[in-house]
């Protein structure tokens, strides 16, 4: 069961120590008893294992076979009480964890896994969508955004994810994420627009070379978004739906009854029928400066009524030789809400838990921690043969990580291999 050495388990803890040692510790020497590195690779054990509060963490750590193992698996040499834990990590910039999205990126890159994420040949598509983590009618921060109703004020955070994506791959590969918060100290709130088009400079910046499409709902297809993945030597596929883009709609109506569009349908083993239809280059709103876009739009039929309908606008030349890959190009976006959001809040990564929100950036250190437990074991279900077939003995995700914990908890491992390969093959003999 071999796995490129470079993606092993050792090797992608060894880039997290490599990364949080090179943090600055801005707190006064000497009076620090907990190490940086301790603190941010504690947090992440936590996040790796699932554990569902820092309470049960910390309470798992009192059994001398779980602070065995957190020392020899993940090379922590004194583990922080809760509030010091908390304490630390609310001084570290969350912006110090982003390299180690690229990192291993590069990563799967070199080892040839990135090959199957290819879209039409060349591209990556690159959704893109906001998410709410965490929520309170008392708890907040400076970078708190707030809604006020019936005189009642919620306090929220939110964030835009990035995820690499492929119609026909179960695995997404999250990049770094973009906070929607309030940092500017005025009044005005920030937005998942202005949050989107910090997001698209940064993955330019991360990637420079990277050939990408980037994908969204119909809260993207205006003209300012697309100006900035325009300027970012992006493509794009959005969602255009025909309350939003009315002039657009009507284009679309009027060339196609000229002949000047595209169709395509046809029918599956299923008795389905998929319909396509394309316009290139239609006038993306009524403005005189507005960009020419091309459009499709498909319907999927069963028994007569139509079960699937949406619509789409991109820079990419449509025809009948790429409408279909097109389509699912554009539909892939779910894979952002189910494979990564609904995982997160619902298959026990608990990214909804206030694991503790601090007054500058623990909460969203944690959650960065979280999307890195996470991206880690994505880059396992891809790759690791071992990992895999562990986790083929359990029903659920859920299930599979409650194993992983109580090993973790009663026995001591040599390293995370040596727990998956004793989970594999238990040993044929009586406990001591």
């Amino acid at each position: 069961m071999h796995t490129k050495k470079h993606l092993q388990f050792n090797a992608l803890r060894q880039s997290l120590s490599k990364h949080f040692c090179a943090i600055d510790d801005g707190r006064q020497q000497g009076k620090a008893r907990y190490g940086l590195h301790d603190c941010l690779m504690s947090g992440f054990a936590m996040m790796f294992f699932q554990d569902p509060s820092l309470l049960e963490f910390q309470k798992r750590l009192e059994e001398t076979s779980q602070a065995s193992n957190l020392g020899r698996v993940f090379q922590v040499q004194s583990v922080p009480k809760d509030s010091q834990l908390r304490d630390t990590l609310d001084q570290v910039d969350t912006q110090h964890l982003y390299p180690i999205f690229k990192d291993w990126f590069h990563r799967l890159q070199r080892g040839k896994h990135l090959i199957d994420y290819r879209f039409l040949d060349r591209y990556y598509l690159v959704p893109v969508d906001g998410s709410e983590y965490f929520s309170s009618a008392k708890i907040h921060c400076p970078g708190c955004l707030h809604a006020t109703k019936d005189n009642q004020t919620r306090y929220y955070h939110q964030i835009l994810q990035a995820v690499i994506v492929h119609p026909d791959m179960r695995q997404v590969l999250p990049l770094a994420p973009e906070p929607i918060q309030n940092t500017d100290g005025t009044e005005k709130q920030d937005c998942e627009i202005n949050a989107g088009k910090r997001l698209i400079a940064r993955i330019r910046k991360r990637h420079p070379k990277l050939p990408v499409i980037i994908t969204g709902d119909g809260l993207y297809s205006k003209q300012p978004f697309i100006d900035t993945v325009k300027q970012a030597r992006m493509s794009y596929i959005l969602v255009a739906k025909p309350k939003d883009h009315k002039v657009l709609f009507e284009w679309v109506r009027d060339l196609d009854a000229l002949g000047a569009g595209g169709h395509l349908e046809f029918s599956d083993a299923k008795g389905r029928t998929h319909r396509y239809q394309w316009v290139n280059q239609v006038p993306l709103n009524g403005s005189r400066d507005a960009d020419d876009v091309n459009f499709f739009q498909y319907n999927l039929i069963s028994n007569g009524k139509v079960t699937y309908r949406n619509s789409w606008v991109t820079d990419l030349p449509i025809d009948e030789n790429n409408v279909v890959q097109l389509v699912k190009g554009g539909r892939a976006r779910w894979k952002i809400e189910n494979e990564t959001f609904n995982t997160l809040k619902n298959q026990g990564y608990h990214i909804e838990h206030n694991y503790g929100h601090g007054r500058q950036h623990l909460s969203m250190n944690f959650f960065v921690l979280n999307l890195l437990a996470f991206f880690m074991h994505q880059i396992f279900e891809l790759t690791d043969r071992l990992y895999q077939s562990c986790r083929l003995k359990t029903n659920s995700r859920k299930e599979y990580f409650s194993l992983l914990r109580h090993m973790f908890q009663m026995l001591r491992f040599r390293s995370f291999q040596h727990m998956l390969e004793f989970i594999l093959a238990p040993p044929d003999q009586y406990p001591p």
